[in-house]
């Protein structure tokens, strides 16, 4: 009896022990609240754990190069590409990767939301061949923050919040149609507002089936602001490159105003924009007391249409734009693209060394002393795009663009290039006008789902309005070894190709 006394007492000593030591041990944790996917805004959203708030994560990554030119994505139109020497660069190679994030929130108002798109973007550098400064060994390598060896840069894309029709921050032009300048290519053409996304105050009103107007304030600084030409300033060595005369902008004043009505249906898409833009020169001279030439406005117009469900096949559409421009040059050519020009050719007049086709885009022109004569441009673009099955398509596209001075701005450039370049048809043979033109065709390859190869052939052509025959003699251009001699003016053309690997996700 005594053993199982004993036995018996210190079992429930034990136990006792054994509780007083759970009681001590900390409480279990909450199982782990996974991510839940949020079907109210379509595939790929999920919400955010522990918010109502829903997030889509996505981007790509893609390599490419292009061909003949060292642009992305334009052709070889300006500087040492221009130059078509031993300067020139035969190809340039770009890798990136874009991430986008997409959050949105219900609320009594309605859906906020918030978008941003970031791309780290690493691009191959140059050789000048013009005596550059020194990078890893080489005197000629040029680099710039997305060039640098191991380095790279970011670019900030879209960074905007919507909240009860206002958009706020940075994002793609109201002026532009969905797809913007890019009707069915990924090379820069004109004809069209540009794609590169700007901080604007915009409201849009939904009026149902497909109906939408917005009312925009959007900053007009580096993408809708080409060049304001005080020429008065003007250099030989500037007029070689297609600029008319010192770049005379002066601060910022006024945004850009924009309006723009679209209906978005099963058919396809039709949009009318117009833009309101402010010219704001800087004095005549060194001084305030030289004077200045009073802002004037200018405007442009688009009018933009796509369809689709053509009867070429499921997927098919035609995508074109037309745009009207008076002072406001940068709706018609986009940011991407130059806008002083310097095309190098061969040539068969006697006692010229080469050809040159040399032309500027610009708002307004002045001289000291006189207001801004503002310049008018126009041009078109469109597409044909072709599904071959589900993994083969094929772009065919084209653009044409016009830009027109005044005869008063004419009398001021015309003058500035007898002077400084002994244009041998004197003024009678000037005329700074000019076309530029662009046919291209894209094919791309699709084999596994979001996995695309692209290969593009662009032809671009600069057709200039000096008297045929006419020469103009260039000074010294070190940069891109052209001697000082005389050049014949004449109509240039090049060819680009782009070839791409891209991986959506």
């Amino acid at each position: 009896m005594k053993l199982t006394k004993s036995l018996m007492l210190g079992s429930a000593a034990m136990f006792a022990s054994a509780g007083a030591q759970a009681a001590d041990l900390p409480v279990k944790a909450k199982a782990v609240e996974y991510v839940k996917i949020c079907s109210l805004y379509g595939a790929g959203f999920y919400y955010i754990p522990g918010t109502d708030t829903c997030i889509k994560i996505g981007g790509y990554v893609r390599a490419e190069t292009t061909l003949n030119t060292a642009g992305h994505y334009d052709v070889a139109s300006t500087g040492a590409q221009g130059a078509r020497n031993r300067l020139s660069d035969y190809y340039s190679a770009r890798s990136r990767q874009d991430l986008t994030f997409d959050t949105r929130t219900a609320t009594e108002y309605g859906v906020v939301r918030t978008f941003a798109e970031l791309a780290f973007t690493w691009s191959s550098g140059s050789y000048a061949g013009a005596g550059t400064t020194a990078v890893n060994g080489s005197t000629s390598y040029t680099t710039s923050l997305t060039s640098a060896i191991g380095a790279g840069g970011l670019g900030v894309w879209n960074a905007f919040i919507q909240f009860a029709g206002f958009t706020i921050g940075k994002a793609q032009s109201q002026f532009s149609s969905p797809w913007a300048s890019y009707p069915g290519q990924s090379l820069e053409i004109p004809g069209g507002g540009g794609w590169e996304p700007v901080n604007q105050f915009t409201y849009t009103a939904d009026f149902g089936q497909g109906i939408t107007a917005s009312f925009s304030a959007q900053d007009q600084v580096a993408n809708y602001t080409t060049n304001i030409w005080n020429v008065s300033g003007a250099t030989a060595a500037g007029l070689a490159t297609g600029a008319y005369g010192a770049n005379d902008i002066g601060g910022t004043r006024a945004p850009d105003l924009v309006a723009m009505l679209r209906v978005d249906q099963a058919w396809g898409l039709f949009q009318a924009s117009v833009a309101a833009h402010d010219n704001h020169a800087a004095y005549y001279g060194a001084s305030e007391v030289t004077g200045y030439a009073g802002d004037k406005w200018g405007w442009a117009g688009q009018l933009a249409l796509s369809i689709k469900n053509i009867p070429t096949g499921p997927g098919d559409s035609i995508n074109v734009q037309g745009v009207y421009t008076k002072g406001a040059s940068g709706y018609n050519f986009e940011s991407y693209l130059a806008r002083t020009y310097a095309m190098y050719g061969g040539t068969g007049l006697p006692g010229a060394y080469q050809s040159i086709g040399f032309a500027g885009v610009s708002d307004s022109v002045f001289g000291t002393g006189s207001g801004q004569e503002l310049t008018t441009t126009y041009g078109m673009n469109g597409a044909f795009n072709h599904n071959w099955d589900p993994r083969w398509s094929t772009s065919i596209y084209g653009a044409w663009a016009a830009v027109r001075y005044n005869n008063t701005a004419k009398g001021y450039v015309c003058g500035a290039v007898v002077a400084n370049l002994a244009l041998s048809s004197g003024l009678a043979g000037c005329n700074p006008d000019f076309n530029y033109a662009v046919v291209g065709t894209a094919t791309r390859w699709t084999p596994v789902k979001n996995l695309t190869f692209t290969a593009e052939l662009a032809y671009m052509m600069l057709d200039q309005k000096y008297a045929g025959g006419s020469t103009v003699t260039l000074p010294l251009q070190s940069g891109i070894a052209k001697p000082a001699t005389a050049y014949e003016l004449k109509d240039q053309n090049t060819l680009a190709l782009l070839l791409r690997a891209q991986r959506n996700w």
